[in-house]
């Protein structure tokens, strides 16, 4: 069935109660509600606890969808499986300080490409870096002057949020995709929108904060040729 993924509304929700729905051949916790990420678009899923009626932790190593619509998560136990079972009534923690870093850099890698306007290829969320491969026709790009652009943007503290459009409304705006390479989940009726007010739209089913101020001070640590016309530029927090 399919799990409510409350971080796509609140990214700031650090736990809720949920209910065990099922159990996955390769021992997955399946809940009907849960604040973990799964990993999805070069972000990875969030690590963090799932406590047992009877106060047993379980240290979860990641969250993960089942199912190619994304609307199904898993999450990994660290360990052996737990004594866990359909039904129970569960607490689902994550980890913070690492959930919150790479929302300040997920959030940056979409600023980046505000300033590379180019047809991205790929992309890694971490921790207190990342990096964004660009489609980019010729080199001669400045780190000092991207990460200026940046910083400018972030000084804004411009608002970010998220809605929903449809299917079809995605289909007639082709132009909001900005990734070559990973295509935004279709076939349940709508697509996620992360929208940074007066700077950028685009689908995004990952997790980010809620103005541009929180990322603080972001250093452009690399630019690497990575075929004829492609770029990685690297980014880390400050």
């Amino acid at each position: 069935m399919p799990t409510d993924c409350l971080f796509r509304e609140d990214a700031y929700l650090k736990d809720c109660n949920a209910t065990v729905v099922a159990i996955t051949d390769q021992g997955g916790i399946v809940l009907d509600r849960t604040v973990l990420y799964a990993t999805s678009g070069g972000q990875p899923g969030d690590t963090g606890t799932i406590t047992l009626p009877d106060g047993t932790p379980v240290a979860i190593a990641s969250a993960v969808y089942t199912d190619v619509q994304k609307t199904e998560i898993a999450h990994v136990p660290a360990g052996p499986a737990p004594p866990v079972r359909i039904g129970d009534v569960v607490r689902a923690a994550i980890d913070w300080e690492p959930r919150y870093g790479r929302m300040k850099i997920h959030t940056a890698l979409h600023l980046l490409s505000v300033v590379l306007p180019f047809p991205i290829t790929g992309a890694s969320v971490g921790n207190a870096d990342g990096r964004a491969d660009f489609n980019i026709p010729d080199a001669g790009h400045d780190k000092e002057a991207i990460a200026a652009r940046i910083a400018e943007m972030i000084v804004s503290d411009a608002a970010v949020a998220s809605r929903w459009i449809s299917d079809a409304e995605l289909e007639a705006n082709p132009g909001l995709i900005k990734s070559m390479s990973v295509k935004p989940p279709m076939g349940t009726g709508r697509v996620r929108l992360i929208e940074i007010e007066g700077l950028d739209l685009q689908p995004c089913g990952g997790t980010h904060v809620r103005r541009l101020g929180e990322i603080g001070a972001i250093a452009v640590t690399g630019i690497e040729k990575k075929g004829k016309q492609n770029r990685r530029v690297r980014i880390a927090l400050g």
